[in-house]
């Protein structure tokens, strides 16, 4: 079968017995990288954009034109991951102011003063930590006049979180057409699963409540990696979502062969986080196979806390303790954590105080 690229108008020859029957299929041109559709349902080329009549099958093969093996086809499993962890090097990595003031936080030589002037030299990072420390979240409303203000009046364990959020508001901020998520939706919902760790933490495992924090911040750090390729693959996404209540991480396994938390896990190693983050972002979607890791569980459990949260936004009348917004779930989960239906009614409540507080002055 001949068919035409309806951007550049360049000719392929694709053997029948190479083409799936039955199915839609589509591929970039290797030239113009337009969008070539085929309908073999209909055995009928499907030239989006194009007023030109397909090409007949039946006429003889022009050497000169490439074949279906010359189009380049989307990668999927090994390959996709290689390609992946290859490019790992393009992604944006935390700012190194971020990182030195961690460091001297950590150093009980330095001081206010010193933080302060690492901070100071990123003026968006300055900004933005002002303006969180001064939400309503931490009480302390128009108050936080400087960096070292802030350092004194917060303290460095609340200082640390807000600069980890002003941070990883930069490489949270996306657009990704590919799980259909506007500027800002990746972020509010890294945040929100963030604060909904450490509420979880502070209930079932105390000592893990900073970690918590930070894990469920980046939880879903690989979506910016896979989002290119799966936007690519947007077909194929939607019609596998289509049958049933599959989920994004479903089809990835289903197409790419890894989801966004293998990819996210891959990421956290690139940039030399600590293991047991690492662990808890690989597992966080299937913390049963975490071999008893509390971290997993605790991320699992805020994600689909901030997922059923958003759901009930979207409707009214609903009663957050009914049944029906249980079955997301998992009862081992529950069990491992020591907690009951009640006790997700009063941590979706503390989730969403947490985000109205600090909204205001993130938009």
């Amino acid at each position: 079968m001949k068919i035409e690229c309806p951007g550049c108008h360049k000719i392929y020859n694709i053997p029948d017995a190479r083409l799936p029957t039955g199915r839609k299929i589509a591929f970039p041109c290797p030239k113009c990288k337009a969008r070539i559709q085929i309908d073999l349902r209909s055995k009928k080329i499907d030239n989006i954009n194009s007023s030109r009549p397909a090409i007949s099958k039946t006429e003889p093969p022009d050497k000169n034109v490439p074949s279906i093996n010359d189009i380049e086809k989307p990668l999927s499993g090994a390959d996709l991951k290689m390609k992946i962890l290859q490019n790992l090097k393009e992604l944006p990595s935390m700012p190194q102011v971020v990182i030195k003031a961690q460091e001297i936080m950590g150093d009980q030589k330095a001081g206010a003063k010193e933080l302060a002037a690492v901070l100071e030299t990123d003026q968006a990072i300055a900004t933005y930590i002002l303006k969180i420390a001064n939400s309503a979240y931490y009480g302390l409303s128009g108050k936080i006049s400087s960096i070292q203000h802030a350092s004194v009046m917060l303290g460095y364990k609340t200082l640390e979180e807000i600069i980890t959020v002003a941070g990883s508001s930069r490489l949270l901020d996306k657009i990704l057409k590919g799980y259909n998520l506007s500027s800002g939706d990746l972020w509010h919902h890294s945040l929100a699963v963030a604060f909904g760790s450490r509420i979880i933490a502070k209930k079932s495992n105390p000592n893990l409540e900073k970690d918590s924090f930070s894990a469920g911040l980046i939880h879903d750090i690989g979506k910016l990696m896979l989002n290119d390729y799966i936007f690519e693959r947007k077909e194929d996404f939607e019609e596998f979502m289509e049958y049933g209540k599959k989920t994004y991480d479903n089809a990835e396994k289903h197409i790419f062969g890894f989801d966004h938390a293998e990819t996210g896990y891959e990421i956290c190693k690139y940039w030399h986080i600590p293991s047991a983050l690492c662990a808890a972002i690989r597992y966080h979607h299937n913390p049963f196979k975490s071999q008893g890791h509390d971290l997993a569980y605790i991320v699992y459990l805020a994600n689909i806390i901030t997922h059923i949260t958003d759901s009930i936004e979207t409707m009214s009348g609903i009663d957050k303790s009914l049944d029906v917004m249980m079955y997301m779930i998992d009862e081992r989960a529950m069990e491992f954590l020591n907690f009951k239906q009640e006790d997700i009614a009063e941590i979706m409540d503390e989730v969403t105080e947490s985000m109205e507080k600090i909204k205001e002055k993130l938009e």
